[in-house]
């Protein structure tokens, strides 16, 4: 089969497009032939060696851990049912999921619907699911005023469609025009490029005197403060990232004179509020995607320009989730 390894750590440059022996599913596994993998920014991060939620790879490795694509051989022990079967999965702390084919656990498989496809499925198995445990922490409704701001990443994009099928008010913030557009396409009542200095009198003028009940801020400072000052008593700021490159940095004191509560929600908090159970999350993510309730943004690339997907996610030249086809 062809996959994608890493040799040595470093720039995406070292990620290389080989032959490689086609892998064998062990007992309790399945073999996947690949139809789409997703790629994660941690990817890029373990990519380099750094530390992260999994051990360092021992090299050379195949990078990668969502997949989606069809049963073709099960291992001993496993259900012959399920040869065939379209399914999506995170393998894992194992990696190898860049590549043509895939093992995996049985028992982390989660079916795709009919309607659904690959690359619709592995984007929703892991950005569906956070969108879905970040909402854990909050309600939506009618009432609600929700400033969202990578509005146009993957993230982003569920949210703004997730507010907006509850009947709240959206203000998307994206970097430049061309976000901007595919912001307010998404169905964001506002969409606002927060690379220009007067965005916030732009939302303020635009809320006519309302404020904002939340703040969903994967991007940081200095745009993560900014929009926490649109918030009104009682509102709530949840962070889940900082793909600008700050962490959001907010004085406890200050946001407690003005009634404003700050929330981390990644990693142990969003597993606790889910009860441990993030399968479930995924499932429901890919059963509202089914649905047409929510509808990933994707920014595609053969598995043969892996280097180049790694290096367009790194300087946040993509939209929504980046999924390889292999």
């Amino acid at each position: 089969m062809r996959a994608i390894r890493l040799h040595e750590f470093g720039p995406a440059s070292n990620l290389r497009y080989e032959s490689v022996p086609d892998p064998e599913p062990a007992a309790g596994q399945v073999r996947i032939a690949v139809a789409a993998s997703g790629v994660h920014l941690v990817d890029t991060t373990m990519r380099r060696g750094e530390p992260g939620p999994f051990p360092v790879a021992e090299l050379p490795t195949i990078p990668g851990r969502e997949v989606a694509g069809t049963v073709d051989r099960v291992g001993a022990g496993v259900d012959p049912a399920l040869l065939g079967r379209a399914v999506v999965t995170h393998l894992g702390a194992a990696p190898g999921g860049y590549a043509e084919l895939a093992v995996a656990d049985a028992d982390r498989l989660l079916d795709i619907p009919d309607g659904v496809s690959p690359a619709t499925a592995v984007a929703m198995l892991g950005t569906g699911r956070t969108t879905l445990g970040i909402l854990l922490f909050t309600e939506l409704d009618p009432n609600s005023v929700a400033v969202v701001t990578a509005a146009a990443g993957g993230i982003g994009t569920l949210l703004v469609q997730y507010a907006r099928s509850v009947g709240a008010t959206v203000i998307g913030l994206a970097g430049g025009p061309a976000k901007m557009d595919l912001v307010a396409a998404n169905g964001a009542d506002l969409a606002v490029d927060y690379t220009a200095a007067d965005w916030p009198d732009t939302v303020r003028a635009h809320l006519g005197g309302r404020t904002a009940t939340h703040v969903f801020d994967g991007v940081g400072d200095p745009i993560a403060t900014t929009a926490v000052d649109l918030l009104g008593p009682g509102g709530t700021h949840l962070s889940y990232g900082w793909a600008g490159g700050t962490a959001t940095a907010l004085d406890p004191a200050v946001l407690a004179a003005r009634g404003v509560t700050s929330v981390p929600v990644l990693g142990p908090p969003m597993l606790e509020r889910a009860g441990g159970d993030l399968l479930t999350l995924s499932r429901r993510a890919i059963a509202l995607a089914a649905d047409g309730v929510l509808t990933p943004a994707r920014t595609e690339f053969p598995l043969s320009d892996t280097a180049a997907a790694h290096a367009a996610l790194e300087s946040r030249a993509t939209t929504g989730k980046v999924v390889l086809i292999p």
